[in-house]
């Protein structure tokens, strides 16, 4: 392999690098750029290039998350501050310790290591200071594009909060390490290390470190931590997107008329909204120029892309080949995106939006919510996914993730509810529902909500446009509808409207109600009055 290791820097950086206990400098590769990282995963035939020169290699096994084999270790400081529950599993001390003693060992053995220092938190105020260490240099180029990156002047006195090891290949004994399969995600507050172990999925390295500042920021830092991407427009008013995978929370942020701030990961300050990462990390399956330009255009030299194939014969990207995944993804650097904010920072916003895909079409495009209803539709965290794709599968399978974000959340939802509910009060937020599934009946009979709608909608709600409108309450949710709308047929927003059977969209929208109420039922004691009453009315 013709790689040229560079050099380390002086200072904290290396004396911290030797301290790890790593056998030889010689065989680590401390800080490579992205033109290297891309040599040398074509050097080791771990990847290739598509036409526009992006990297694009196979995750292997994994290619998603595997939320019940990630782990959180108990201890004294954890013991009482988790939420523990399905997604927040426990993990004795003394497996831990055998799965670093494990990893450790790997790496001493490993001929090559990438090893990269940078930061989180685009706010300084709030900086995390982050390695990783990575066996395979196209994991390390996801570190690159997903996080931030210091100046070799920050380099120089570098001394790392936080450590990720990634170790894909790695199978480690399950019952030694006291964990399911060969695979894990472990997460110690202890020792401030994330250990990656036997999935080469790259998201488990930005998720961990998401996870870790959901538990730091809003309690050692009173920063609320979401799951939400956001953008500003000309006029500086920054809006804020959340929403589940698949709800078009990348998608619609990416305005070509507005400045990204970021895509996934961000904090709400007393005083302003700032990114967690230096990246993107965008669903790709079906994409095309003309619906989604700036990610399409950002999957050029720099960017990986994960799990696609390519059209036979070319290496042109086949987007809608969904036969390794659904999940196929792209990271890139947010200085791949023209329109991109820096720094990746922005005032208080005044819209809020609520993204969700309601495969059974029921839900309006676009309705007003009253702070109570969206501390509701919050907690509750609401999308509905196709159960798969053959053509008997007709029903929708509903799900809930607390937050939009569960699977990433160590404190109770109520802390982060509690926390979202008194800013939203406090700046007199505009928060908004947006249905970006199906309308005029449920999947495989409705049809998926237009984007170029969908997007009209959002423009209408962020110049204002909807302010002297008039507006009718859903009857069974609530939500303030609007009659009208520039640019968009007004029977189309009443989605009762565009059912062909109102009888079935009366049904369908009563079981949807019965289904977040008994959802709800968990959160129930933790709640004010005002949010119990936002319920929906299922028993009209």
């Amino acid at each position: 392999m013709s790689v040229q290791t560079t050099s380390f820097p002086v200072g904290k950086a290396m004396k911290n690098l030797l301290k790890s206990g790593l056998r030889s400098t010689e065989s680590i590769h401390y800080q490579l750029g992205p033109e290297e990282l891309i040599a040398d995963t074509l050097s080791l035939g771990q990847g290739v290039l598509n036409n526009t020169g992006a990297l694009v290699i196979k995750t292997g096994e994994f290619t998603g998350r595997s939320p019940k084999d990630r782990f959180i270790v108990r201890d004294s400081i954890t013991e009482n501050t988790v939420n523990w529950n399905e997604f927040n599993i426990p993990l004795e001390p003394k497996y831990f310790e055998a799965i670093y003693n494990a990893v450790g060992m790997y790496l001493n053995d490993r001929p090559h290591l990438w090893i990269r220092d940078c930061f989180a938190c685009a706010d300084d105020r709030y900086r995390l200071s982050i390695r990783v260490i990575t066996e395979k240099p196209w994991s390390n180029l996801f570190a690159h594009n997903m996080f931030l990156r210091p100046s070799e002047e920050q380099l120089e006195s570098f001394s790392p909060d936080w450590c990720v090891i990634n170790v894909p290949d790695l199978k480690l004994d399950p019952k030694k390490c006291g964990i399911r399969h060969h695979n894990v995600a472990a997460v110690s507050f202890k020792h401030k290390f994330i250990l990656v172990a036997g999935s080469g999925y790259t998201g488990e390295i930005k998720k961990g470190i998401f996870t870790i500042l959901n538990y730091i920021l809003p309690q050692d830092k009173k920063v609320l931590s979401m799951h939400c991407s956001a953008n500003v427009g000309m006029d500086g008013g920054t809006a804020i997107f959340f929403g589940l995978s698949g709800t078009g929370k990348t998608t619609l942020s990416a305005d070509p008329d507005r400045k990204l701030i970021g895509d996934d990961e961000h904090g709400w300050t007393d005083n302003n909204i700032f990114n967690f990462e230096g990246g993107c990390y965008a669903k790709c399956i079906n994409l095309t120029e003309e619906k989604e330009p700036e990610i399409f255009h950002a999957i050029r030299c720099g960017a990986l892309v994960e799990n696609v194939n390519f059209f036979a014969g070319t290496n042109k990207i086949n987007f809608e080949d969904a036969s390794i995944t659904e999940n196929t993804r792209a990271s890139y650097p947010l200085y791949l995106i023209g329109n991109a904010q820096d720094p990746a920072e922005g005032e208080v916003p005044k819209n809020i939006f609520f993204l969700t895909c309601d495969a059974f079409g029921v839900l309006p495009p676009i309705s007003k919510l009253t702070t109570a209803q969206a501390m509701y539709q919050f907690i509750s965290g609401y999308t509905a996914k196709v159960a798969g794709t053959e053509t008997e599968v007709k029903e929708p399978k509903p799900t809930f993730s607390a937050c939009f974000g569960a699977p990433f959340l160590p404190l109770h939802p109520g802390v982060y509810a509690k926390m979202l509910g008194d800013k939203m009060q406090k700046h007199r937020v505009n928060v908004w529902l947006i249905n970006t599934g199906w309308t005029g009946g449920s999947y495989g009979v409705g049809h998926r909500i237009n984007l170029s709608q969908t997007r009209a909608l959002i423009k209408a709600a962020l110049e204002n446009k909807l302010s002297a409108i008039d507006f009718e309450n859903h009857p069974v949710f609530g939500f303030a509808m609007p009659k009208e709308c520039p640019g968009v047929p007004s029977e189309f927003l009443n989605p009762r409207n565009t059912w062909k059977d109102k009888n079935a969209y009366d049904e369908k929208v009563k079981y949807l109600a019965g289904l977040f109420i008994k959802n709800f039922e968990k959160y129930s004691g933790g709640v004010s009055d005002d949010v119990l009453a936002a319920a929906p009315e299922h028993n009209l």
